[in-house]
């Protein structure tokens, strides 16, 4: 029931919000009582802990898979947005802007444990890349990464990149399509470009 309760709070959170998600509403649409949710989960802070946490693994382990296929770099960091976004699901809510907002404490953690993971395959995304020559050899490597997951981390700010103007979507494409810009080769090129042009497809 614990496990139910975790994945199914995380849908909602998800799909409407960590703020506007009450706990009725979950036992209503469980169709439990609180007091069983609160049998296992002491209060809404708690939930909300766990569940970020718990889709952050399963998004990490995600991530490690697509990385053990040791694909083309460029190639792997579009499977890992798709990934992403459909664990994520779009994020139609933005989730992140109201975890930053209301949870902040929550917020700073799951992102100190997304900069570990992120620091570390984008780094290795990077080095093989420049090993074969589809990124340029005069990277700063640690700048790149770094520069990459600040920005990645900014796409979810509501101020700076309001629904209204872009959708989540659109977000994630224009970003990639840009940071990877910044750091090919003309051969790296041509492997983006095919990938873009299929993508519109």
């Amino acid at each position: 029931m614990r496990e139910k309760i975790l994945h199914r709070a995380t849908d909602l959170f998800l799909n409407l919000g960590f703020k506007s998600v009450t706990m009725d509403d979950l036992a209503n649409e469980m169709g439990i009582s609180k007091k069983t949710i609160y049998s296992h989960f002491e209060n809404k802070t708690k939930l909300i802990e766990e569940s970020t946490m718990d889709l952050f693994y399963c998004i990490s382990d995600g991530i490690d898979d697509i990385i053990a296929l040791k694909k083309n770099p460029i190639e792997e960091l579009y499977e890992i947005k798709k990934f992403v976004m459909l664990h994520l699901k779009d994020e139609k809510s933005s989730p992140q802007y109201q975890l930053r907002k209301y949870y902040p404490k929550i917020f700073e953690t799951l992102k100190k444990k997304e900069f570990e993971v992120m620091q570390e395959c984008v780094v290795d995304n990077i080095r093989r890349g420049m090993e074969i020559g589809i990124y340029r050899e005069n990277l700063n490597i640690q700048f790149v990464a770094r520069i990459y997951f600040s920005g990645a981390v900014s796409l979810g700010d509501l101020d700076l990149f309001p629904s209204t103007m872009f959708t989540k979507v659109e977000l994630e494409d224009y970003y990639l399509e840009y940071h990877l810009r910044g750091i090919v080769t003309p051969k790296g090129r041509k492997i983006l470009n095919a990938i873009i042009n299929s993508n519109q497809e």
